[in-house]
């Protein structure tokens, strides 16, 4: 296929993927599933566009989890997360370990796998995926109740090194039995220790190049940040850390500072992880013939059950009810176990290294992620209403003006309501004791804008857009808020 006709396969199958996607998305199938089923069309089996090349798709899925994960980090709010830190450390780590165990017995027992080919299978699907998570959560606007949906953003984003180094680590007890399993625990801790280290610092780095370096154009600061997620993500990985820990730790610190054209940044990032996570399951799709996936059907619908009732719940439940959290949130974290692109892509690593059973092993991992995607990703919904869990999603507040914090100054552009029986219920801008430096911007009534003056009234339910510090947040809110 020459240069001309590959681009514009590219472009046709991304295009029916978003409008097939836009279609899922009202029936409530989850746009990553009908991502992967428009690459196996346009596969052998399909179109027959032939595509095997494992070393690209790894490549490429490397690339887009780099980028998928430094997006999800620049979309954490820490103020949120750090209350589930210690509980998502947990899940990443001792979850992980618990669900590859579980599989690993399972692929022992019931499907005769040598145990350290058994124990390679559970390490490739012990991870939920990040991208699936993130993007099924926002595709279903699905708002959780209670500490679920941080637990869960930092789960999907943490436990990813966990499985890619059980993964590699396995590979090379299967490749040098002689080690032993004691051999590669140094190694799980320095590529943690490096990884936490390496992208505390590196973002950190990041962060102050944003700040301080002055760019000609405003579109250069998206390469910019892209130059700033690989180098911390290939820094980490060429001194012996996990690069997807590191780069989710800087895009953790990144986000949650200000600087300059963040909006746009986090505008542009989301775009880009998009882009990769379609063109990612797109890839992935093509690797797979479904007429390969028939002879393993059977094991690999019953593995996928395994995971999804047994291997999933029981680490989710060993691992957070001793935090004392409700039975009915810990339910629904077991339930969003989603399995994605990640498992599919570390399904490539023993096909690359030429170990026995790889072949077999992909298939069944690739059919475990479809059924994980369409039983759980299409019932979220029902389950979290079931539980008492779904919250009230709000569909975010775009204004017609913007602000641009620069990274320097302290003021913050926040929306602060009007409670019904305040002080400033009724009342006048200008007999309100504000801060002195507070400054409202916007009034939003009942979906018009109005320009504030002194004279201007304000009533119950009415949205302030405020420029101000956030210490003159809090005395503006007692004003505005009904009082207790």
């Amino acid at each position: 296929m020459n240069t001309e006709l590959a681009l514009l396969v590219t472009g046709l199958l991304l295009l029916v993927s978003l409008v097939v996607g836009r279609v899922g998305g009202r029936l409530g199938v989850p746009g990553l599933l009908l991502f992967l089923g428009v690459g196996m069309l346009a596969g052998t089996d399909g179109l027959g566009i032939e595509f095997s090349n494992y070393t690209l798709a790894q490549g490429l899925g490397t690339l887009a989890l780099c980028f998928i994960l430094f997006q999800g980090g620049l979309s954490t709010d820490w103020r949120e997360t750090r209350p589930v830190v210690p509980r998502g450390l947990v899940l990443a780590t001792l979850g992980v370990l618990l669900t590859a165990g579980v599989m690993a017995t399972f692929a022992h027992y019931v499907l005769s796998l040598p145990w350290l080919m058994a124990w390679l299978l559970g390490a490739i699907v012990s991870s939920t995926d990040a991208s699936a998570v993130f993007s099924v959560l926002r595709e279903r606007q699905l708002a959780l109740t209670g500490d679920i949906a941080p637990l869960l953003e930092f789960e999907s984003g943490g436990n990813d090194p966990m499985a890619v180094f059980l993964t590699v680590g396995i590979l090379t007890l299967i490749e040098q039995p002689e080690l032993g399993v004691v051999s590669i625990v140094p190694l799980f801790i320095k590529q943690m220790v490096i990884g936490a280290v390496l992208g505390f610092a590196l973002g950190r780095l990041g962060l102050r190049a944003l700040r301080r370096l002055p760019l000609q154009f405003e579109g250069l600061y998206p390469v910019l940040t892209i130059a700033i997620a690989l180098l911390i993500f290939g820094g980490a990985a060429v001194a012996g850390g996990s690069g997807f820990l590191a780069v989710y730790i800087a895009g953790v610190i990144i986000g949650n500072a200000t600087f300059t054209h963040k909006r746009s940044l986090l505008s542009f990032h989301d775009g880009l992880s998009w882009l990769m996570q379609v063109l990612m399951f797109l890839t992935l799709g093509l690797l797979v013939n479904p007429h390969e996936l028939l002879p393993t059907a059977g094991a690999a619908m019953l593995a996928a059950l395994v995971l999804v009732f047994v291997a999933r719940p029981l680490s989710v439940f060993a691992s957070l009810l001793p935090f004392g959290m409700p039975l009915r949130e810990v339910s629904m974290v077991a339930w969003v176990g989603l399995r994605g692109a990640v498992p599919i892509v570390l399904a490539t690593f023993p096909l690359l290294a030429g170990v026995p059973y790889a072949q077999s092993l992909f298939n069944l991992v690739f059919f475990m992620v479809l059924t994980s995607v369409l039983l759980q990703g299409t019932t979220l919904p029902q389950v979290a209403r079931l539980l008492g869990v779904r919250g009230t999603f709000e569909e975010p507040t775009h204004h017609p003006i913007s602000f641009t914090p620069t990274g320097r100054g302290k003021n913050d552009m926040v929306e602060v309501e009007v409670g019904s029986g305040s002080p400033a219920d009724g009342a006048m801008i200008m007999d309100l004791p504000l801060p002195e430096e507070a400054l409202i911007m916007l009034v939003h009534r009942q979906g018009e804008y109005l320009v504030p003056k002194g004279p201007t009234e304000l009533r119950g339910g009415d949205s302030l857009l405020v420029l101000a510090t956030p210490s003159e947040l809090d005395e503006l809110r007692r004003c505005l808020q009904a009082p207790a």
